[in-house]
């Protein structure tokens, strides 16, 4: 098979699909692999690189495009590049499609088979290639937090650890998956006094486990998230739905009953967002502010931290994109129902049930593509 490799075109994107030793891999197995030169180089993956892997490179993401049978990026796919997508073509990336109609459509129309990092599953019923981004998000959501609270970047002033004296900041985690943890490991790392608020008390009690007295949990209800915003002066929002839109579970109106300088860090912005008042920024414009409080929503959170993201990442796909290499799409996801639940439009159709039902699409059920 041929496998391209484009570079990022996202609004500060560094990260890149394959890593040279990804590369390797692929072509051990007898694949081609052609690369955009220059794809890896901002993170230290040089054109050389790449050659000594065995892959070729490309000018261009055209070319790119027009030769390979499989595309791997990282991002979803932009405007442009959906329209150099084609019928019988593999597209294997994020793409985040329940807020992003615009997409959906387009990548639709380009007849390719799309499967999506965030919606392949593992046995256990967890998303083996969101994980990693999702660990760097939530580090990084209590990192970024702790800079807009900042007041030179407008935020209330407050240090998230305190100091002998002066009591700690306060940090509300809403939802205890993979992002909530790692949110809260390293807020309390920095001593803030942290509170995770999840719906599944069996969640709870794990976390309780895991870190012991140190944590607050909560349960959360409508009436607790009410009280606890107010007090927070960092609220960060892990909220998922597999291939949903998230839920709105901070109101605009509360926000006015916040201190002046709090912060809202939402790292559920890829699904739509899970603050009323959200919508997306970039790396180069990350924060705004609404009633007084200040909101970071980057859509690309790891692509700041970009070469530790790509090797996380390539660590979890490398095996999936080895079993579409190796055995074409169809026999691929026929073989494996844990990477079948991650196509996601294949042939004109979407093919996801959450995805579908965000969108208000038909649902087109992907075992009558694969059997």
């Amino acid at each position: 098979m041929r496998v391209g490799v484009p570079k990022e075109i996202k609004n500060h994107e560094y990260r890149v699909g394959l890593t040279p030793a990804s590369v390797r891999e692929l072509t051990g197995e007898g694949h081609q692999v052609l690369v955009q030169a220059g794809a890896g180089a901002e993170i230290g993956f040089s054109d050389d690189d790449y050659r000594r892997a065995g892959a070729g490179i490309a000018a261009t993401a055209p070319e790119i495009f027009a030769a390979a049978d499989m595309i791997v990026k990282v991002k979803e796919p932009q405007p442009d590049e959906c329209r150099m997508l084609r019928e019988g073509q593999v597209l294997f990336t994020y793409l985040h499609l329940a807020p992003d109609p615009e997409q959906a459509k387009l990548l639709q129309q380009s007849g390719c088979t799309a499967v999506a990092y965030e919606t392949v599953t593992d046995r256990n019923g967890r998303l083996p290639l969101l994980a990693p981004m999702s660990e760097i998000a939530g580090r990084m959501a209590i990192q970024v937090g702790a800079v807009a609270l900042q007041k030179s970047t407008g935020g209330s002033g407050v240090l998230l650890g305190g100091v002998p004296g002066v009591l700690p900041g306060k940090v509300l985690v809403i939802g205890g998956g993979v992002v909530g943890a790692n949110a809260a490991r390293m807020a309390m790392g920095l001593g803030a006094d942290v509170t995770i608020a999840d719906r599944s008390v069996a969640r709870l009690a794990q976390l309780d486990d895991l870190f012991g007295p140190q944590l607050k949990t909560a349960f959360a209800s409508a009436d607790t998230l009410d009280r606890l915003i107010v007090d927070a002066d960092l609220v960060v929002g892990a909220v998922l739905v597999v291939g949903a839109a998230a839920p709105k579970l901070v109101k605009r109106e509360q926000l006015s009953r916040m201190r002046r300088g709090s912060v809202l860090v939402d790292v559920s912005i890829d699904q739509g967002g899970c603050f009323e008042t959200s919508h997306a920024t970039t790396h180069s414009d990350p924060t705004y502010v609404v009633d007084g409080v200040v909101h970071y929503c980057v859509a690309n959170m790891p692509g700041a931290v970009a070469r530790t993201s790509t090797e996380a990442l390539n660590h979890a796909t490398l095996p999936f994109a080895l079993a579409l290499a190796n055995k074409g799409w169809k026999r691929a996801l026929a073989e494996d129902p844990h990477l079948l639940a991650g196509l996601n439009v294949h042939a004109g159709k979407i093919t996801h049930p959450a995805v579908a039902d965000a969108l208000g699409t038909p649902y087109a059920d992907p075992q009558g593509f694969v059997l």
